[in-house]
């Protein structure tokens, strides 16, 4: 009498169980939730921390440049403070700066002020100390003229709108896109791994001819693949809440409804692409004998998944524009396209398709190979092999 077609529930449910058993997978999923949570924390307190650079000044009117250096940084949000350290003469301020016991020094000269540096410019005492000099030098030469700053500065105000204020800063995309490639290489590993070794561990302990023998193979693989893809959705959706709700308490709320967008689309491509993914990993665990084989007949995988965790990090303009729409490549580069707002709201529908179609193709094909290897016991075989194996 044949088993029951829905018999492959039985095994994603028992998958799903022993996951749910292992406490090293359960404490790895509650540590990565505190990493993502305390990383987004401490970038938060890392760019909010307030910058103190100590200037060296020689003269009263070089306090006043200070105190409207820091108004100015003030405006442009700008985490800087400019603290004075009054010194004698320009000789004591050189000295201090080239001991290190302050970063700047201000000293006036016949233009109007020197900005003294060790060995390199600070960018923020250049542009600040810079802009405040020729203020206050500005107002000075208004007064004197018999007319005021704001009177020769009519007309010149510069207001800045954005066409699409649903694009995400540029900076922190940058980082979603690492996020996404990380957390993919992590769940296919540890999902792919753990489907890989539980066929070699049936096959070693001969459990597989009793489960064939109840079970048909093509039920097996389904429930493996069904029970590990429904764990590493769950496992993703965790993270990604984490990190969106990290956001949301760092003060990045305007950011959490653009990245969750994407974040959607990247646990769908992850589920898609997973099952064929799955597929490859269970005929990697299906084609060795012992654990030892697993390193030789998982090598193309680990390959494909290192191609695609370098290729979300490091692809940019059209080298990610073409990845966008290669299978399993476009797991990471169209969600972190979108992610930036470079993708038009059709591209993920058209890619999602093609990583579909090239799913169900590899999992008929993987599936084809795990049912002609599954049984064989004598040695490691190569894909070739299994495929000459009849039925």
């Amino acid at each position: 009498m044949s088993a029951p077609r829905g018999v492959w529930r039985i095994v994603a449910a028992r998958e799903i169980a022993v996951k749910l058993r292992d406490r090293n997978f359960l404490i790895s999923t509650l540590v990565t939730i505190a990493a993502i949570v305390a990383s987004l924390v401490i970038s938060t307190l890392v760019t909010g921390r307030t910058d103190t650079i100590e200037v060296a000044v020689v003269g009263a009117d070089t306090e006043q440049v200070l105190r409207t250096a820091d108004t100015l940084a003030d405006r442009a949000d700008k985490n800087v403070d400019f603290a004075a350290r009054p010194v004698a003469d320009i000789a004591e301020a050189e000295q201090q700066v080239r001991d290190e016991e302050v970063d700047v020094g201000l000293v006036p000269s016949d233009s109007g002020w020197r900005l003294i540096g060790k060995s390199a410019e600070d960018d923020n005492a250049a542009t600040y100390l810079g802009a405040a000099a020729q203020q206050i030098a500005l107002q000075r030469n208004a007064e004197a003229s018999g007319t005021s700053l704001e009177q020769l500065g009519r007309g010149g105000g510069v207001t800045y709108e954005l066409l699409d204020e649903s694009v995400v800063d540029p900076a922190l995309a940058r980082i979603v896109a690492f996020v996404f490639a990380l957390l993919f290489y992590m769940a296919s590993v540890l999902f792919g791994m753990s489907i890989a070794q539980s066929v070699i561990e049936e096959k070693q302990n001969r459990i597989v001819e009793i489960l064939a023998s109840a079970i048909p193979l093509r039920q097996l693989l389904i429930g493996k693949v069904a029970g590990n893809t429904a764990m590493a959705f769950a496992q993703l959706t965790l993270f990604v809440g984490a990190g969106l709700v990290g956001l949301a308490a760092t003060g990045r709320a305007d950011q959490v409804g653009r990245i969750g967008g994407a974040a959607g689309w990247f646990i769908v491509f992850f589920v898609v692409g997973f099952l064929a993914l799955a597929g490859m990993w269970a005929v990697a665990g299906s084609l060795a004998t012992r654990g030892e084989d697993l390193n030789s007949t998982a090598t193309p995988l680990s390959i494909l998944i290192m191609i695609v965790l370098f290729a979300g990090i490091f692809l940019t303009g059209t080298g990610r524009v073409i990845a966008s729409y290669v299978p399993v490549v476009s797991i990471v580069a169209m969600p972190s396209r979108l992610a930036d707002g470079t993708a038009a709201w059709w591209e993920p529908l058209v890619a999602l398709t093609l990583m579909a179609v090239t799913a169900y193709g590899i999992v008929v094909v993987a599936e084809k190979i795990y049912r002609r290897s599954l049984m064989q016991t004598q040695g490691r075989l190569t894909i070739r092999q299994a495929l000459a194996i009849q039925d």
